[in-house]
This record gives structure tokens, C-alpha cells and sequence, in this order.
């Protein structure tokens, strides 16, 4: 029987149009994927393949040479892998580390949201990276696209017990919410096409998927890592006497907007109640179903589920999700979170078994000719006998380490010139940048490439302020949509065109409030003449145990924001 057609259909966006026709994310990919004539998808394609955890783009820098040779746009692809949680195996790291230096440009990206980021795959080597992923048993399906993506979770190295317990929720969230259409292993690893006899379903998502992403977290406290109250939905861990008893639900997170479109923000989830473990599927199967049959199909812009909340309240989620469950949320239990970065070195686990948490700038690991990190973490992995666990933050915890292996891995930590990554500045190590310039079709400015020249500048007021050792969160993104979650950032900077960005100040360092606009499109030298008087001024005048961004607050540089539609006001 045909699936009946939306009454509003014709409204919607086109993205809805082409997710209508594309018999369950199959479109015309194998046809793109085998024509010879472009090194592009076709346009439609070009959306689906998303579903698949795969982004068409082309390497900016070349654009304009291009053109005037008239040559199409060098395309290659971001191919993106889940990682639940963040935790490999050293086997999958290896054969991460492979690929990278096989099919794609001989780096690995460490994503805000704990997965890897591949780039610089060309379109005849898609289908065979994409298989040599999944062989490692790993995957890049819902790894971008209108579905629920790689679910977040603390790596927590210092609470390992709970961790375990909370991790295999993790698991369980990511696995529930996969989608079920054939059309993945048809396309990529080459099973048998689905007759035309037999029915693809998707049970949670239906023929439509989600009007737009969503991303599901989940944290444990003290720690806020992963930024929950960014996120759609989120859980926080409520434990009693070291063991898991259910999670604080919280929803409604999200950090995109656009410049000059004032009816788009960030926005901080809410929590609204307590459900026992035994729960939780059930109370996020419902609420991606809320946000499926309630979210905004006709404007993008609009279609995120922090705007079906602000448009229906609080209350009317609560009220529609206690229907949809049968029963009801309990009232949210006590929880505090202390901070969301991460602890750097050696950290005691259980077991007998160690952690050691390693800087990644930006996320980015490649080898330079004074620093191999590649190469490090490739020999670390071939000795290692426990796990590699992706943080929130861009960086790598070689996790489990067994003690007798300590040695081994601290050998080649000092061998690679690795173990002294940590020993910066904490503006430094609290730092993030997407990815943008020369890969990203959004960015408006350069990010993960200028962050860093950036900081060195920011380091000598650092130090002359004596503030070497003082964690400031610092986010930089080279357009408004928040991948590196810069509005979380006491200082934000958001690019509006090439070396100009807006500053934000005054986010929480617990995550717990957003940042303010405090100076509009300025380029370096403004910047750091915003921020000279400021650091001197917070390093002498801060309160005992007083953070960057509630100084810039209490001192009066820009107002308190606690609600998405205070952002811009």
C-alpha cells in the first residue's frame, strides 16, 4: 500500500522532497558513485549521501585557479565514522590510521562530537573507504543527516565503574536509533538490493526521517565534557553508591543560528525529570518521535527541536511525552557538574589499569616534520592493550592501559615527543576550532588554521597577566552553526567573512549559560586589543575561584544569557 502523502507536502522543504523519493536513502547514488564524467554526486544525491556519513565538498583554495582554467571544483569528500561514546579498540585505531594514509589526505580529525572525520576522499575511492571502515566494525551510517547521530558520553577515566555502566547505555541509544533501511549495505558493502516484493521500514523515523538533525548526549557528573545542554537530548547520570540507578532528561539544546536572522539562536536544554535506567529507551524513542511528528518541515532554519520547544513550552513536551510513555517523568533528582574539560596525563583507573589523556589541537592528528603524532599514536596502538577513548574536547585518552604496560606506552610518549603536549597555557588547552577553510562550504572565515597562530598571540598576554595556568574556555568557528560549540565559549569568535569574526563573551564554564555578542565583525588586531584590558583586568581584580566568563558578567562587559531569545537582545 503507498504511503499517504502529508496534506502539506508541497510546502515543505526540499530536502523533504528529495528524502520522499529516495526509496529509503537509496536516491541515485550508485549512479552518481559510477559516473565518470564528474568527480561530484548529483545534487539530490549530494543530500542523501549525508544519511550515509559522507559531505561533498571541494578544497577552496583551488577554487578560483579552477574556474579560470575551467575545471570544475576539485571535489573530494568528509566521510565521518560513529564511534559511540568515543571508545575504539587499538585494532580500529590502526586501521583508521590506515585508511587516512590510503584513500584519504594522511590525517584523522578528532570531532566535538567523538567520532573521526576523514578528508579528502575522491569519489572512486568512496565505496571502497566506506567498506574498509565498516571491516574494522565500525560504521558511517547516521553519521550526518536528519536522523539521531553519534550519541556523546563522558570518557571519564576517574570514574571507570560508572562509566561502564553509563557507556553501555551509550551503546544502546546509538544502536536503537540506527536507522533500518537496507539501502547503506546494498550501496556500500554490496548485499543483495531489497526486492520489490519486500517492504524497507523505518519503525522510529518513518519515510521522512527528522525534519532535521538531532544529537543525543550523555554525561556523568562532575563532568560536563560534552556540553549536554547543547545537545536535543540529553541524560544525566544519577548514581547511588557508585552504581547507576537513571538519568536526569533534559531537551531542547542546540547551537546553530544565522547572522542577522534574529529568529534563530542557541539554545540550552531544560531538564525535565528523572526516568529509572530501565527507561531510558523508551523516554528517547518517544521524544525523537515528538520531534518527528511535531518539527518544522517547511523552514530549515527552523526545524530543530529547540524551536518545537520554544514554539509549544516546556510544558506541553512534558505533557505530550508522559501521554505518549503512560507514565510519568519523576521530578529531576540533585546533580552539579564542576567543569567540562578534560584532565591531561596519567589518571589512575580501576583494575590496575591507567589512562593518559593526550592534547590534540583542534582534533587534528597528522605528522609534522618536529611533531609526529601520527606516527606516535600508531606504534602506541600496536603495543596498547586496552582502548582509545575520542573527548568532547578534540582530544585522545589511550585508555585502560594495564600496568605493565605503563612503561611501554610512557617510552613512546617521551620517544615521539608526545608527553609534553599537555604543558601549555590553559587558554590553550581549553581551546577548540572547526574545521572550516579550505573544506567546509559554510565557513565564512578561517578557523582550525588560525586558531592556533591566534593563541600564540593571546599566550604573551596570558603570561604578562599571569594567567599561564588558568583554564579559560575559548571557542572559534568560522561560521554561525556551532560545530565547535563557540557559543559555549567565554570567549567566542564567530566568522562573519575572511579575517573578520564577532567576539562573544561570558559563557559558563560549566556549560550551563551562553555567551553575548560584545564586539561585532573585527579582525586580529581588534581582537587582541579587546582582550589585552580584559585578561590584565580579570587576573587582578577576579574573585577567589571566580571563572573568565562570570568576571566579564559581574564586571558588566556584556549581560547574563540564560534563554536562546536573550541571545540577541
Amino acid at each position: 500500500m503507498t504511503e499517504v502523502v502529508p496534506e502539506d507536502f508541497e510546502k515543505r522543504a526540499e530536502v523533504e522532497r528529495i528524502k520522499d523519493k529516495s526509496h529509503y536513502l537509496r536516491g541515485t547514488l550508485l549512479q552518481s558513485l559510477n559516473d565518470p564524467l564528474t568527480g561530484a554526486l548529483a545534487d539530490d544525491d549530494t543530500q542523501l549521501s549525508k544519511f550515509h556519513g559522507i559531505y561533498q565538498q571541494d578544497d577552496r583554495d583551488l577554487r578560483d585557479e579552477r574556474r579560470r582554467q575551467k575545471l570544475e571544483p576539485h571535489y573530494q569528500f568528509m566521510v565521518r565514522i560513529r564511534v559511540p561514546g568515543g571508545i575504539c579498540t587499538p585494532s580500529q585505531w590502526l586501521e583508521v590510521d590506515r585508511i587516512a594514509n590510503t584513500w584519504c589526505n594522511r590525517s584523522i580529525r578528532l570531532t566535538t562530537r567523538q567520532a573521526y572525520q576523514l578528508h579528502g576522499v575522491i569519489k572512486r575511492n568512496l565505496k571502497k573507504t566506506i567498506a574498509e571502515i565498516n571491516a574494522a566494525l565500525m560504521d558511517t551510517i547516521a553519521a550526518c543527516g536528519d536522523v539521531n547521530r553519534n550519541v556523546m558520553c563522558n570518557p571519564n577515566p576517574y570514574q571507570s565503574r560508572l562509566h561502564e555502566d553509563v557507556y553501555e547505555y551509550t551503546r544502546r541509544l546509538s544502536d536503537h536509533f540506527t536507522p533500518r533501511t537496507t539501502a547503506y549495505h546494498e550501496i556500500w558493502l554490496d548485499e543483495e538490493l531489497v526486492s520489490s516484493s519486500r517492504k524497507d521500514e523505518e519503525p522510529i523515523y518513518g519515510k521522512y526521517y527528522l525534519p532535521r538533525k538531532f544529537k543525543t548526549a550523555v554525561a556523568v557528573p562532575p563532568s560536563n565534557d560534552v556540553d549536554l545542554f547543547a545537545n536535543d537530548l540529553g541524560f544525566i547520570a544519577i548514581a547511588e553508591n557508585d552504581r547507576l540507578t537513571g538519568f536526569n532528561v533534559t531537551a531542547g539544546g542546540g547551537l546553530s543560528m544565522t547572522h542577522g536572522e534574529e529568529a534563530t539562536y542557541p539554545r540550552l536544554a531544560d531538564v525535565i525529570g528523572y526516568c529509572p535506567k530501565s527507561k531510558t529507551l523508551q523516554v528517547a524513542e518517544e521524544i525523537i518521535k515528538i520531534q518527528r511528528d511535531y518539527g518544522d518541515r517547511t523552514h530549515r532554519k527552523h526545524a530543530r527541536f529547540k524551536y518545537t520547544i520554544e514554539d509549544r513550552g516546556i510544558e506541553w513536551l512534558k505533557y505530550e511525552l508522559n501521554q505518549r510513555l503512560g507514565w510519568s517523568l519523576e521530578a529531576p533528582r540533585p546533580f552539579l557538574f564542576e567543569h567540562s574539560g578534560d584532565r591531561y596525563g596519567w589518571v589512575e583507573g580501576t583494575n590496575d589499569t591507567w589512562h593518559y589523556t593526550l592534547f590534540i589541537q583542534n582534533g587534528r592528528i597528522a605528522d609534522t616534520q618536529d611533531y609526529p603524532l601520527m606516527t606516535g599514536l600508531r606504534e602506541i596502538a600496536r603495543v596498547h592493550d586496552g582502548d582509545f577513548r575520542l573527548t568532547a574536547n578534540q582530544n585522545l585518552i589511550i585508555g585502560r592501559v594495564s600496568a605493565n604496560r605503563k612503561s611501554v606506552v610512557d617510552a613512546l610518549l617521551d620517544k615521539y615527543r608526545l608527553a609534553a603536549t599537555f604543558q601549555q597555557t590553559g587558554l590553550r588547552l581549553n581551546a577548540m576550532a572547526c574545521v572550516a577553510f579550505p573544506t567546509c562550504g559554510l565557513a565564512m572565515a578561517e578557523s582550525e588554521r588560525y586558531l592556533p597562530s591566534l593563541i600564540d598571540k593571546l599566550d604573551v598576554i596570558i603570561k604578562e597577566a599571569g594567567l599561564d595556568n588558568d583554564p579559560i574556555l575559548m571557542r572559534m568557528t568560522g561560521c554561525p552553526n556551532g560545530c565547535a560549540r563557540s557559543p559555549l565559549g567565554e570567549i567566542g569568535l564567530i566568522g562573519k567573512a575572511p579575517g573578520k569574526y564577532n567576539l562573544y563573551l561570558g559563557a559558563g564554564f560549566h556549560g550551563q549559560r551562553l555567551n553575548k555578542l560584545y564586539r561585532e565583525n573585527i579582525n586580529e588586531a581588534q581582537i587582541l586589543a579587546e582582550l589585552t584590558p580584559l585578561l590584565h583586568r580579570y587576573a587582578h581584580e577576579r574573585s577567589l575561584g571566580e571563572h573568565f566568563g562570570d568576571f566579564v558578567i559581574r564586571t558588566g562587559y556584556v549581560k547574563e544569557v540564560l534563554t536562546g531569545k536573550d541571545f540577541h537582545s
